[in-house]
């Protein structure tokens, strides 16, 4: 049924943006909570954002938003998964951003 796809792809483009708007809070985030380097780009450690107050209450899934920021080539870090505690040292780095 049409009204069915229609319904669908509405949620879709819904879900999409709370992905971009959770992805643009984690980078305000990391810029907040990281260090500038000569480069541009921003360095945090995971346990620093993932310990961050408000992120935890902006954000509905750090992991996720993490994932999909480095599969928008965003963000870059080790590794698949990152845990709290096992992963609280791995570095995450923020790419230069174009002037707002």
């Amino acid at each position: 049924p049409v009204g069915a796809r229609t319904t669908v792809r509405a949620m879709a483009a819904e879900a999409a943006s709370r992905v971009d708007e959770d992805i643009a809070k984690l980078v305000d985030g990391i810029k907040r909570l990281g260090e500038g380097n000569d480069d541009g780009s921003t360095t945090v450690t995971f346990g620093t954002v993932f310990n961050d107050e408000a992120l935890q209450q902006e954000l509905e899934s750090l992991v996720g938003s993490l994932k999909a920021a480095r599969k928008r080539g965003l963000l870059q870090f080790e590794g698949q998964m990152l845990l709290q505690g096992v992963s609280d040292q791995v570095v995450i780095t923020l790419g230069a951003q174009p002037a707002a």
